[in-house]
C-alpha cells in the first residue's frame, strides 16, 4: 500500500445474528483507528448467507453501533454487489488461474456439483501484521481450495478480497481467529492482480474463567445490555479498552479522547478478559456523572413503570425522596428494577406484614420490645409535621432514649416496624420518608403484635 493512499477500514458484520460484544469491539478498535489517522469507515453487510441472514439482524446491527456513537461514511451490501464478484471470477477462470471442478455434492450425496477451484502455485506467503510482526504460511498444504460454489456463487473468501480491493479497503482490522484465513486471500488477491491492504489482527477477548469469550461469560446481544440499562458511552469505554490501554492510563475516557490516544501499535498481544464486573464498575462511573435532575427524571419513570406492573399504588412524592439513595445504591438501571421487582422497596410505599418472632431482635424479647416501641411512639409524638421529613431530627428526637437503653434494643424494633425487613436502611431515613402519619401507624401496628 502506498502511503499517499488514504486510510480505508471496514466494519464487515455478518446480518447473521444479533450484534454481539465481538461485532462491538471490532467496529470500535476500526473506528478509532480510521479517525485517528483522518481516514474513512466503510459499512460491508456481508449478507451472501441466505438462509442465515435477515434485514432484522441486519438492523440491529446498524441500530446497535449507532448506540455508541460509532458512524460510517459508505454503506454496501455483498448481496448487491454479486455481479462484481461473478465478473471477477469469470476472469480469474479465464485466465486458467482458477478452474471448473466436477466434483461430488456435500449437500446432496450421490449427485455432481461444479466448484471453483483457485491453482494454488503452493508458495511460501509472508506478511507483516501491524500487531504480531510477520506471519509466514506455506501455502502447498492448502491445495487448490474452492473459492466459488459454482461459476455464479462464490464463497466468503473470494467476495471479501474482491470486496476490499473494490472499495479500497487499506487496512484489515480484524480478530486473530481470521489469521488462519489470511493465507488463502492474499493468493486470490494475487491471482487477481489485486494490491494487498495491510492487516492487524488483534486477540479475541476472553471470559473469566479465560476460555474464549461466549453467551455464558458475557458475549452476548448489545441489545439486552442496552435493555438492561447500561448506559452507551460507559459500554463503548469499557469495550475499547479491553486489550488496548491509552498513552495517559486513564480507564475513563470519551472517544473523542480515544480518538486522540489510540495507536494500533499499543493493542495488547493476548486476549483480555471481559469481566461484567467492571463493565459494571464503569457504568456506576458514568451514572455518577449524569446530572442530578436527569438521574432523577429516569429513576422515577423506571419506578413508576416496574411498580404500576406488580400492581402497588404509586406515590410519586415518596419516589422523589428515594433518589438520592438508589444513586448510591445502583450501577445500572436493572438494578433499580430487580429492587423493585424483589420487594426491596414496596414498604416505602405500603405497611409491612411482620414475623412478630422479628420484631425484637436477636438479643430482645417481646415484652421489652414493646416499651421501647411505646417510648418510641411517645417522642415521635412531639416532632412537628413540618420536621419530620428531616433525617437528623428524627435521629436527634430518639437517640438519646437508644443510647440510655441499648441502641440495638431500640433500633432493631423500630426499623423493622416500620419495614418489615432484617435489611433495610436506618430507620431515621426510613422515617423521613413514610412521614409521621405512617410511622406512627406502623409503630402501633408493631406492639398490637407483640402484646397480643
Amino acid at each position: 500500500m502506498g502511503t499517499s493512499n488514504k486510510v480505508r477500514v471496514r466494519f464487515p458484520p455478518s446480518p447473521t445474528g444479533f450484534c454481539h460484544v465481538g461485532t462491538a469491539r471490532m467496529a470500535i478498535i476500526n473506528f478509532l483507528f480510521a479517525k485517528k489517522n483522518n481516514g474513512a469507515v466503510i459499512f460491508r453487510s456481508e449478507d451472501t448467507d441466505k438462509e442465515r441472514s435477515t434485514a432484522e439482524f441486519e438492523t440491529d446491527i446498524i441500530d446497535s453501533l449507532h448506540w455508541l456513537g460509532l458512524e460510517w461514511d459508505e454503506f454496501y451490501r455483498q448481496s448487491e454487489r454479486t455481479d462484481i464478484y461473478r465478473q471477477s471470477l469469470a476472469s480469474l477462470i479465464a485466465s486458467d488461474k482458477a478452474y471448473v471442478s466436477e466434483e461430488e455434492s456435500k449437500k446432496e450425496p450421490g449427485t455432481k456439483a461444479r466448484v471453483v477451484r483457485l491453482r494454488n502455485p503452493g508458495t511460501k506467503v509472508t506478511f507483516s501484521d501491524l500487531i504480531r510482526g510477520d506471519i509466514t504460511f506455506d501455502t502447498a498444504e492448502l491445495g487448490d481450495f474452492v473459492v466459488a460454489r459454482s461459476e455464479t456463487d462464490p464463497l466468503y473468501h473470494f467476495a471479501v478480497v474482491v470486496d476490499d480491493a473494490q472499495l479500497n479497503i487499506t487496512h484489515v482490522i480484524r480478530g486473530d481467529d481470521h489469521i488462519s484465513n489470511t493465507p488463502r486471500q492474499i493468493l486470490i488477491q494475487e491471482a487477481l492482480g489485486f494490491e494487498r491492504p495491510l492487516y492487524a489482527h488483534y486477540p479475541l477477548l476472553l471470559g473469566t474463567d479465560k476460555s474464549k469469550l461466549s453467551k455464558r461469560t458475557g458475549d452476548t446481544a448489545i441489545r439486552d445490555y442496552r435493555e438492561n440499562g447500561y448506559l452507551a458511552d460507559a459500554f463503548l469505554n469499557y469495550i475499547a479498552i479491553l486489550g488496548w490501554t491509552p498513552k495517559s492510563q486513564r480507564e475513563l475516557i470519551s472517544l473523542e479522547e480515544m480518538i486522540d490516544e489510540f495507536d494500533i501499535g499499543d493493542l495488547h498481544k493476548s486476549g483480555a478478559v471481559f469481566d461484567i464486573e467492571k463493565l459494571r464498575w464503569f457504568n456506576r462511573q458514568y451514572l455518577l456523572k449524569i446530572p442530578h435532575q436527569e438521574f432523577a427524571v429516569s429513576a422515577l419513570g423506571i419506578m413508576e413503570e416496574a411498580f404500576s406492573k406488580r400492581g402497588l399504588k404509586w406515590n410519586s412524592d415518596i419516589a422523589a425522596k428515594l433518589v438520592d439513595m438508589l444513586w448510591e445504591r445502583i450501577s445500572v438501571w436493572s438494578d433499580l428494577r430487580q429492587l423493585i421487582d424483589e420487594g426491596e422497596l414496596d414498604y416505602f410505599f405500603s405497611d409491612p406484614t411482620y414475623d412478630k418472632g422479628l420484631i425484637p431482635g436477636k438479643k430482645g424479647n417481646a415484652e421489652s420490645a414493646a416499651v421501647h416501641l411505646g417510648a418510641l411512639q411517645k417522642l415521635i409524638a412531639d416532632v412537628p409535621e413540618s420536621e419530620f421529613s428531616k433525617t437528623d431530627t428524627i435521629k436527634q428526637t430518639v437517640w438519646a432514649y437508644a443510647e440510655k437503653e441499648g441502641t440495638g434494643a431500640v433500633l432493631w424494633p423500630f426499623r423493622y416496624s416500620l419495614t418489615g425487613k432484617e435489611r433495610s436502611p436506618d430507620p431515621f431515613f426510613v422515617a423521613s420518608v413514610i412521614g409521621k402519619q405512617s410511622v406512627a401507624r406502623r409503630v402501633s401496628t408493631a406492639i398490637s403484635a407483640l402484646t397480643v
